[in-house]
């Protein structure tokens, strides 16, 4: 189930407190902001879930670990994700587009971070309460 509300702010003036908005959320991906240019979203990825394997063509990735422990992998092909580091409480990660990327919970708690994509990846007011509804969105294709 994608849910589509009013949580994102995009394209007007916004100020938050990033680390409350992310340790709060429980979905595993809301959108808070979407402008011309970047895009803001939160997400809580549970105990030995995953972001997803991806590769975003056109848009680089900033996300900040927040809270727990994870493990990064990135490569230039979904068969080579040769680039493995461990992240946890504060870590950044930085996603060059066309870049293969995942991120594993490897914590006893859920893994929560937020992402920064430049230019937008995802529809304004994107919800996805679950890593399932987000595969089977139409919209993320």
């Amino acid at each position: 189930m994608t849910v589509r509300k009013n949580t994102d702010h995009g394209k007007e003036p916004y100020v938050l407190d990033i680390e409350k908005k992310t340790l709060d959320n429980n979905n595993f991906r809301t959108t808070l902001w979407t402008g011309s240019h970047l895009q803001l979203t939160v997400m809580s990825i549970p105990v030995g879930g995953d972001v997803g394997l991806e590769v975003h063509p056109k848009n680089d990735q900033f996300l900040r670990i927040e809270k727990g422990e994870g493990l990064v992998e990135m490569g230039p092909k979904k068969s080579d994700l040769s680039f493995r580091k461990k992240v946890e409480d504060d870590f950044v990660i930085l996603v060059p587009a066309g870049t293969w990327h995942n991120v594993t919970n490897t914590g006893d708690e859920p893994l929560k971070l937020y992402a920064l994509y430049g230019p937008s990846d995802h529809e304004p007011g994107t919800v996805h309460p679950t890593q399932h509804d987000a595969e089977t969105d139409p919209a993320e294709d």
